[in-house]
């Protein structure tokens, strides 16, 4: 198998609809860990892509939740590599609302947010398995 680098600057995005199921406050608005859910899912995939594991979750130095999450928001969270150490990533996260619910107009409209709404930035650590010698 060929050796997989991380490298500054790769990135990883989902995209996920939010169930009204999630719903647990008044105006249909979901908790801030929704988002922080997803962070770990795109951490992943990104430790899988760059290192070829799925890495562990190590922490998160900064968390800002900056507008609200709603239940029928489509959102999506990206993962971007900002450093890189001997074991450890350090990633710079984004949630945006990219489509949002107009239950105004009907109880299945919704309209795309042009620009998304950016509801959610973190900056986490994540610490990967050392490379094997065998795969440099």
């Amino acid at each position: 198998m060929s050796s997989t680098r991380a490298v500054v600057g790769l990135s990883v995005t989902h995209r996920r609809y939010v169930p009204h199921s999630h719903a647990h406050y008044g105006g249909s608005l979901v908790d801030g860990a929704y988002g922080l859910g997803m962070f770990g899912d795109v951490a992943t995939e990104l430790c899988v892509r760059a290192d070829g594991d799925e890495g562990l979750f190590a922490g998160y130095s900064q968390v800002a939740f900056t507008a609200p999450v709603q239940a029928g928001d489509v959102i999506e969270a990206t993962a971007t590599v900002v450093r890189v150490g001997t074991r450890s990533r350090e990633i710079d996260f984004e949630a945006r609302v990219v489509c949002r619910a107009a239950p105004d107009r009907g109880p299945s409209a919704a309209d795309v947010l042009d620009p998304p709404l950016i509801v959610t930035t973190a900056r986490g650590t994540v610490v990967v398995p050392p490379q094997s010698p065998d795969s440099e």
